[in-house]
């Protein structure tokens, strides 16, 4: 198919909350130590928003950064996509919140909900919405504050989870794409494994529910890892074929920031050297939909990425889920 217009990326942004919980903060609250977190996932620290900071408040301070870096005033925006799985509310959309605090009003936004896929399941349809002409310059969001929906006794997960948000904007023109290729993928056959039971039309909130603490993510943490690392492989090597690129291509490999052993043995897999997967998941802790952009964000802003290097994002999530994509910053 011949498209219309290529995708040029204008800018990313990034937010973390102030609060800060550390490994030795974790102690305090549930039988663990320090050796035992970092030595299972590699985490040191994540970030939690306040009880009065939703979800769409650290979008928006991830959506300005990436706005005045990309030199687009909020007006230019013609399309808004939020990917998250932690909404200020079931309904209206964390969007619609998020397009208020802009002052931007009569355009489309929407949510997207892909667990720690979203964001590149987001690109993807942001990447489609601009290779046809629908739309010109979007505002494209990973907002996540998974801190709020986790069962703070249970020590398999409550080590795992932190808040932060990314964005990204992008605009249609008649050069090269910066989104080279993005492939994506799901088996809804394993949902079980990694879940969040309770609020919806399954299991309604109930006093019940509250007490089985269902309002909380739920995972098999073995489990998840069997999957999650072939099915990254699999999909950076499809990504990479999309694009007609090779591994020896690619500047810089930014996983999904879930577990340290899994971005080692993906990276095994694929026979690159660490050296050349980014990893700030020691500062961040897993921020779902938030993890690439945020990551992406930051290898920017240190130099470990310079205007025309080739990224690569490789995503696992909830679903499951997964995916990648071949950009040039």
């Amino acid at each position: 198919m011949n498209n219309k217009y290529g995708v040029k990326i204008l800018g990313t942004g990034s937010y973390f909350p102030e609060k800060i919980l550390t490994n030795a903060d974790l102690v305090k609250i549930v039988e663990t130590s320090d050796e035992w977190i970092t030595t299972r996932t590699g985490m040191k620290e994540r970030h939690l928003s306040a009880k009065d900071e939703p979800t769409s408040d650290i979008a928006y301070k991830a959506s300005i950064e990436a706005l005045k870096a990309s030199n687009v005033k909020p007006e230019e925006i013609d399309l808004i996509i939020v990917a998250t799985i932690t909404p200020d509310m079931l309904t209206p959309s964390t969007a619609c919140f998020l397009q208020t605090k802009l002052g931007i009003k009569n355009i489309p936004v929407f949510d997207l909900s892909a667990a720690c896929s979203g964001f590149v399941y987001a690109l993807a349809v942001a990447k489609a919405f601009i290779e046809v002409g629908l739309y010109k310059t979007i505002l494209l969001v990973g907002s996540e504050e998974l801190a709020k929906f986790t069962d703070w006794t249970d020590r398999n997960t409550c080590i795992l989870f932190g808040d932060g948000a990314g964005a990204m904007v992008l605009r249609a023109c008649n050069e090269p794409s910066d989104i080279l290729s993005v492939y994506l993928g799901a088996d809804g056959a394993y949902a079980g494994l990694l879940d969040l039971p309770g609020g919806g039309t399954r299991n309604p909130a109930t006093h019940d529910t509250v007490n089985e603490k269902m309002h909380a993510i739920k995972m098999l943490g073995k489990d998840v890892f069997k999957a999650a690392v072939p099915k990254m492989v699999f999909a950076a090597e499809k990504a990479l074929e999309f694009a007609a690129k090779k591994l020896e291509d690619i500047k810089l490999f930014i996983p999904h920031q879930a577990n340290m052993r899994i971005l080692e043995a993906v990276a095994k897999k694929l026979e690159i050297s660490m050296e050349r997967v980014f990893v700030n998941l020691h500062k961040t802790g897993n921020i779902s939909s938030a993890t690439t952009i945020t990551a992406l964000d930051e290898a920017i802003k240190t130099g470990r990425l310079v205007k025309g290097d080739l990224v690569e994002l490789v995503v696992f999530g909830a679903g499951f889920t997964w995916g990648a994509a071949v950009i040039r910053v």
